[in-house]
């Protein structure tokens, strides 16, 4: 069995993409590969060993909105002493001290990375830290992107090319549990009469664009929107939905239970991705919706994610940061039953056909034995 280091940021309820990416591989990949997940802990908790080979290490600092972990080469280089990794798979954007340790490991141990996102917003920090990172990528056997567009619009990835193998894997997800309607999906439902239904979920922060959703509302009186999730922006969103005179429309559902999302999923009308930065650069949520047989709508980044959705296929794609377009697309899809039919089925059809937990870990387990092929 191979034995697999990563580096997934946390590992705890309130994980998003790059977090349920490590998961669903590690348990796509069971019987085929082992991995030891390094990830920072929330809070000033102690460096903590979880069941499962998982390791929390605590932040010493908070940079631009990521958690320095001094202590991950320590674990890193105190477990490879122990069981020595076959090859190192790590994540980006990621904890620098997760880029130190993998520098650190022998040169030996292949490093593969999974690209899931350019660093966007810390431009001034990304001049500093560009020198770690080329050398990081020169050092790269493979490079994994979710999507074509991942590795097309990326302008940060030059130092790999030429160098390391390019791979497209899609994210794939268990995607049983979304297929059929959960009885909570009709409470959900009752819940909010008549109304035209729309879900939206992620974290509250600035790149998911759930202001102009709220404020796309105002155009549609008949329309109710239910926001899972929370974050430092939650206030804020509240506010906006008072100002926007939809505060009744709005149920800031909070943090959503896994078992639970399938029902919400069911429970709508469309699911929307309002994002308006690359810092979303797929979308996973698209493709449980998509899996529910949902509609989706979404905003053009020119990246990943409306290579998920795809424009008049899965859903409808709109520009960003538009509440007025937002409003209009709900708008033809609450006015046409028939399009959202259409659509939710082609939506289905996609996601099944190309998310799938099991085509992911396949893939993936290729790309490990190609790598490894000379030590095989």
């Amino acid at each position: 069995m191979l034995r697999v280091l990563t580096f997934g940021r946390y590992a705890d309820d309130n994980f998003g993409g790059l977090e349920r990416y490590v998961f669903e591989l590690a348990r796509g990949l069971q019987g085929e590969a082992h991995f030891t997940n390094i990830v920072a802990a929330r809070g000033s908790a102690p460096d903590t060993e979880l069941a499962g080979d998982t390791i929390r290490a605590r932040p010493w600092v908070n940079l631009a909105g990521t958690p320095v972990c001094p202590t991950m080469p320590w674990h890193a280089l105190r477990l490879h002493r122990g069981q020595r990794f076959d090859l190192v798979h790590l994540q980006f954007p990621a904890d620098p001290m997760a880029h130190l340790a993998t520098s650190l490991l022998p040169a030996s141990v292949p490093r593969i990375i999974s690209w899931h996102s350019d660093i966007v917003r810390q431009e001034r920090l990304l001049k500093l830290y560009r020198p770690f990172l080329d050398r990081l990528l020169r050092s790269a056997s493979a490079i994994i992107a979710a999507t074509p567009a991942h590795l097309e619009s990326s302008t940060q990835l030059a130092a790999a090319r030429g160098r390391a193998s390019f791979h497209v894997i899609p994210y794939g997800l268990d995607l049983a549990r979304f297929r059929a309607q959960p009885p909570l999906a009709e409470e959900i439902r009752r819940r909010h009469g008549d109304r035209f239904l729309i879900f939206a979920l992620g974290r509250h922060v600035y790149y998911k664009g759930f202001e102009f959703l709220i404020r796309a509302l105002g155009e549609l009186p008949q329309a109710m929107l239910i926001l899972g999730g929370q974050g430092p922006l939650t206030g804020r969103l509240v506010e906006v939905a008072r100002e926007a005179g939809v505060a009744n429309r709005v149920d800031f559902a909070g943090r959503i239970r896994e078992t639970d999302l399938p029902a919400y999923y069911h429970a709508c009308d469309v699911y929307c991705l309002p994002s308006v930065e690359r810092a979303e650069a797929f979308g996973i949520v698209q493709v449980e919706a998509m899996a529910s047989g949902k509609p989706v709508l979404c905003c053009e980044l020119r990246n990943g994610v409306t290579w998920v959705n795809q424009d008049g296929v899965t859903g409808l794609v709109v520009p960003p940061a538009d509440p007025a377009a937002l409003a209009a697309a709900l708008r033809r899809l609450a006015d046409d039953a028939g399009l959202r039919s259409r659509l939710g089925a082609q939506a289905r059809k996609r996601a099944l056909g190309t998310f799938t937990q099991e085509a992911m870990a396949r893939a993936t387990l290729d790309v490990y034995r190609q790598v490894l092929q000379p030590r095989l």
